[in-house]
């Protein structure tokens, strides 16, 4: 299954959350408030209609039967409940409400010839002020919401700016750009909050990091130096050997020894960002031909674009020679390279790369062999890789598509720059599918 998600920034997040908690809040307060008002309203109406009808009710009697304030007796449209209190000999108030304007308040009292003296009438007025304060608190509400957005805009607009900065740091670190980079420096600012204390910690695991990486390549380093010359003494001792098959045997193995320690001190020089690309206008086409012709006899070359470009070529003929023996190692022929201006390919027809490598990249030690039979100790790659980045160069792993690039195979893309690297390369590795 695949999970859609919706990505948004810190600052929208904040501000929605405060806009949320004052709308909640304005419209609960504005409706306490209005319920609170009408009530009372309601209550004064019942209390003065009640005082009117008092006073209709002494007039009319002291009179001989007049009324005031726009008093009846008897009156038929009197609501039933009012009727019934007069039955009891009780005095009340009613609020009949239409749904349309301001609901209309009765009051009636009974006479001592038994009949009903009632006053009704609506507070127009009342209703209007109640209108005009449930504009008020509509405005209220409205403006609490907007004040939040802003606060939230604000205050997460900061606290984005500080993650963003923070991210940045990170990547420029992670990618080798800018080793000295320090996240709590990138972020700065004079507030202290959580953002400082996840910026000391990934500025701590970074060092940590950079010390034990320091620590490996330099034990690395130490070792395949150490070894290098027992390993030229066996091999030049193996060349005094009588000739026979033992003696082939211990030869290979010399040599393959031998090898081995060269690609580990490669390896380490790599690690350590101390290499630089000695650069030269080259004709591409012209000098993969010439190299492949020389490392892989076999291979085809197909010079879809020449270009001219301004690289190393002893680094670049490094990494070709790599992508070629890699290719025949765990491939299968026919072996494919092509030039498409500055855009190097390599193909074979295997089984294509394993998917931690297309996942993770070139590791040491792990072949490029889908069922990992075959030779070697996967330094092919991680050499290659690392010489790319001292050209500036971008290096990139895929497998072919069975069905539309006429059957199966891994594919190797070298993406040589426009312009020369300044330091130990411009553009970081990327291990993906293009």
């Amino acid at each position: 299954m695949v999970k859609l998600a919706l990505r948004s920034g810190l600052r929208w997040k904040v501000s929605l959350a405060i806009a949320a908690v004052g709308a909640l809040v304005a419209v609960a307060l504005s409706l306490v408030v209005h319920n609170a008002a009408r009530v009372s309203m309601l209550n004064s109406s019942r209390d003065q209609m009640d005082d009117r009808v008092q006073i209709a009710q002494r007039y009319y009697e002291s009179t001989g039967g007049k009324l005031m304030l726009r008093a009846k007796v008897d009156d038929p449209a009197l609501p039933k409940p009012l009727r019934d209190a007069a039955d009891v000999g009780l005095r009340a108030t009613y609020l009949q409400d239409n749904g349309s304007g301001a609901p209309e308040v009765w009051a009636s009292t009974p006479l001592r010839n038994g009949r009903i003296l009632s006053i009704h009438t609506r507070f127009k007025d009342r209703y209007d002020i109640l209108n005009d304060l449930d504009r008020a608190l509509i405005i209220g509400s409205v403006s609490v919401v907007l004040g939040g957005c802003a606060l939230g805009i604000l205050i997460g607009g900061q606290l984005s700016r500080r993650l963003r900065k923070a991210a940045t740091a990170a990547r420029k670190l992670a990618d080798g750009d800018d080793p000295d980079v320090r996240v709590r420096d990138a972020i700065g600012g004079r507030v202290r909050d959580e953002t400082d204390d996840l910026a000391r910690a990934v500025d701590g695991m970074a060092e940590a990091l950079r010390d034990r990486l320091e620590a490996e390549r330099r034990v690395t380093a130490d070792i395949a130096h150490e070894l290098r010359t027992p390993v030229t003494g066996l091999l030049t001792a193996a060349e005094l050997l009588p000739p026979g098959r033992p003696t082939e045997l211990v030869r290979d193995r010399a040599q393959a020894m031998r090898t081995l320690v060269e690609d580990v001190l490669e390896v380490a020089r790599l690690d350590g960002f101390a290499e630089r690309a000695e650069m030269q206008d080259i004709e591409l086409g012209e000098f993969v031909q010439r190299r492949v012709r020389s490392a892989a006899p076999d291979a085809k070359v197909t010079v879809v674009r020449n270009a001219y470009a301004s690289t190393d070529p002893r680094r670049l003929e490094r990494i070709l020679g790599n992508l070629l023996a890699n290719a025949a190692k765990h491939g299968r022929g026919p072996v494919e390279v092509s030039v498409e201006g500055r855009v190097l390919r390599v193909r074979d027809h295997g089984p294509g790369f394993p998917e931690e490598l297309l996942r993770e990249g070139p590791s040491r030690f792990r072949t490029g062999s889908k069922d990992r039979a075959g030779k070697g100790h996967g330094l092919g790659l991680t050499i290659a890789a690392g010489q790319a980045r001292v050209l500036g160069a971008r290096l990139t792993f895929r497998n072919a598509d069975p069905e539309a690039e006429g059957g199966g195979g891994a594919i190797a893309v070298l993406w040589l720059p426009e312009s020369s690297p300044t330091s130990t390369g411009s553009f970081p590795i990327i291990q993906v599918p293009d």
